[in-house]
């Protein structure tokens, strides 16, 4: 009988929308199924108000995403299908979707994060990852280019600690993701998902458009000089709307603030 259980599953606890990656016996590899799906759940999530938080995990804690499925890929290449380049495609690129999606996002890295699901990973705001996970390029060992990580790694960490990733293909540990500022916070074993719901549920506490500008305004200005990007003026702006009004009033009144996001 075919396994007809999602590739991506998908639960709505209170404001935070958790995405689950189901894919435990390819090592939560990105199949174009898989993409397409993520692509749907961000675009999705985005547009959908009640949504303030997305917090992205796999299945299982051997691997959080190990790229691109290979086998796949593989297969395809006997097959003599032409390889189309990621940006080439009629499918949004899923990096790109992740990376510009206006809510604030998470990764909750509960095994090794490598080649794309390093990338993947990389697109989210945030991440957690418990101690054993290791984050890698493996991609100049396999012949393929890591072209998301090649333009956002220098803009994450120091470049020379970029190139070292990019050169040799080698993985670092958690911990030294946490040195670096790859890795927001480490936490032992199985615990990566609660403390990314925990730090989660606190980013929903706060005022989801003051949340959404300082999103917009971080994504949209990287790269620009500092005056052009001081001129930016993305999405409903929190200076002005019903939001920044409660939140003085319940700051005043000592309680705790019933946000519209608007």
């Amino acid at each position: 009988m075919a396994d007809t259980a999602p590739i991506l599953l998908s639960e709505t606890r209170g404001h935070i929308l958790l995405l689950t990656i189901n894919r435990p016996d390819r090592m939560n590899s990105i199949s174009p199924d898989l993409s397409e799906a993520l692509v749907r759940a961000f675009v999705e999530a985005s547009a959908d108000p009640d949504v303030r938080c997305i917090v992205l995990t796999a299945v299982g804690d051997r691997a959080f995403c190990a790229g691109a499925d290979l086998k796949a890929r593989a297969q395809e290449d006997k097959e003599g299908k032409p390889f189309q380049p990621l940006l080439s495609r009629a499918e949004r690129y899923v990096f790109e979707a992740v990376y510009e999606t206006i809510k604030p996002t998470i990764a909750a890295l509960n095994g090794p994060a490598v080649a794309g699901g390093f990338e993947l990973a990389l697109a989210c705001d945030l991440r957690v990852a418990a101690e054993h996970v290791t984050l890698g390029l493996p991609e100049a060992k396999r012949g393929k280019g890591a072209h998301f990580a090649n333009v956002m790694l220098p803009r994450v960490v120091p470049s020379a600690i970029a190139f070292e990733m990019l050169y040799l293909g080698e993985y670092i540990s958690a911990e030294d993701g946490r040195r670096w500022g790859l890795v927001n916070r480490v936490v032992p074993r199985g615990e990566a998902l609660a403390e990314a719901l925990c730090m989660a549920e606190a980013i929903c506490e706060n005022a989801p458009v003051s949340l959404r500008r300082m999103k917009e305004t971080a994504i949209r200005s990287n790269g620009l000089p500092v005056p052009a990007a001081l001129r930016l003026n993305e999405g409903i702006s929190p200076y002005s709307s019903e939001d920044r009004v409660e939140g003085v009033a319940a700051f005043v009144e000592k309680r705790k603030p019933v946000w519209r996001g608007r």
